[in-house]
């Protein structure tokens, strides 16, 4: 900001002395030009003296007053180029505004990984109460939780491949959480249920049959 008023009063002060030199040396060129009737002064009567100065001054005031209308143009060419040089955004001005508008994509990505990271650690608090997991062995694992009494059919309450597969089961593992290996079932139910969905009607049998199968284990500890 204060660059810009150093700037501008630069600028002032060079259209000053443009003014200044420019009605100077036209007022000079109009006395030199007129160099004759200026020496021959001394030599005319006053009234004819009068007449002469007059005439000279009528000279410079027009020739002023031209000097002061030619600068004034100029200064209005000016002026409007700077006017419209400051309605022009520049590229901070463009990306500043954009993250007003969209928001700061730093900070818009710093809140998705924060709900992502939220998202799963909800994921896995579920994990504990699930009845199965299911699993490719080690690419996939879909959690399965199934409450007859509250569930119209089983719900995957969490999903995960690699690492988060590998999370999965270990949270699994600590709190006896059964685990099941069906790898055409994993990987299907990974693609097409999304977390906190019901199975599809097409993976009943398959899910009744994993259930089934966990709930004679249980029983049998």
């Amino acid at each position: 900001m204060k660059r810009i008023f150093s700037i501008r009063a630069i600028v002032e002060l060079l259209k000053s002395v443009l003014k200044i030199s420019l009605i100077g040396t036209t007022t000079f060129s109009i006395l030199y030009f007129n160099i004759e009737d200026v020496l021959s002064l001394s030599h005319k009567t006053p009234g004819a003296a009068l007449v002469t100065i007059a005439k000279l001054v009528a000279y410079m005031g027009i020739a002023a007053a031209v000097v002061l209308l030619f600068i004034s143009i100029l200064d209005y060419m000016y002026q409007k180029f700077d006017y419209e040089k400051n309605l022009r955004m520049s590229k901070q001005d463009i990306k500043d505004e954009y993250k007003n508008v969209e928001g700061d994509p730093l900070i818009k990505s710093k809140i998705k990984q924060r709900q992502r990271e939220m998202a799963m650690r909800r994921m896995m608090q579920e994990i504990p109460d699930a009845d199965v997991v299911i699993t490719n062995p080690t690419h996939y694992a879909i959690v399965l939780k199934y409450d007859e009494d509250e569930m119209d059919a089983p719900k995957v309450v969490a999903k995960g491949t690699d690492f988060v597969a590998q999370k999965i089961k270990l949270i699994a593992k600590e709190n006896n959480v059964a685990m099941v290996e069906n790898r055409p079932l994993a990987r299907a139910m990974y693609d097409q249920v999304q977390i906190g969905g019901r199975i599809p009607e097409e993976f009943f049998k398959a899910v009744a049959e994993v259930l089934a199968y966990v709930y004679r284990m249980k029983r049998k500890i």
